[in-house]
């Protein structure tokens, strides 16, 4: 356990001395983003534009990751046990790519689909059986889809077929 917190307070200061604009947190053994982390990054914030949280054990995030980091633009958090995502992230004006691969969703992020800058949404190796392609459809700069290894329905599966705007890989 201390090993795991010394190499996250070392990832933290490294993009805070260096001016870094992204945070690696990957392979760290967290359960949620650490609030000392927002405390530490509070003055870089707005520089912060890609996050990666791969490969830990979080089961959830919070809203105040979204609310702090606003001008993210990529958010990579594969490989953990998420379920769900907080309603804030559609609130999200510069997004253009979220890794949701290997985790616990049932249900597709619907507040995903408000976000008009996201080009990548990657949700292979979940548990959706449902996407909602009209509305990823009408998703301004929505490029690429990964629903692999999810449980489609047959509806659903039907659907991403069918011409649309964006690659759909499923």
């Amino acid at each position: 356990m201390a090993e795991a917190v010394a190499n996250v307070a070392r990832r933290v200061n490294a993009t805070v001395e260096e001016g870094k604009d992204t945070l690696d947190l990957s392979n760290c053994k967290l359960i949620n983003f650490p609030d000392g982390v927002f405390k530490i990054l509070k003055c870089v914030s707005d520089n912060i534009r890609v996050i990666t949280l791969a490969d830990n054990e979080m089961k959830s995030i919070s809203s105040k990751l979204f609310s702090t980091f606003t001008q993210l633009r990529e958010l990579d958090v594969r490989g953990n046990v998420l379920t769900k995502l907080p309603d804030i992230v559609g609130e999200m004006e510069h997004l253009t790519s979220i890794n949701l691969a290997d985790n616990s969703f049932s249900i597709f992020p619907a507040k995903l689909s408000e976000i008009a800058t996201l080009e990548r949404i990657n949700l292979e190796g979940n548990g959706i059986t449902e996407i909602p392609v009209e509305k990823l459809s009408d998703m301004p700069a929505l490029k690429w889809l990964n629903v692999k290894s999810n449980p489609l329905d047959s509806n659903t599966q039907s659907a991403l077929q069918s011409p649309h705007s964006f690659e759909t890989e499923c």
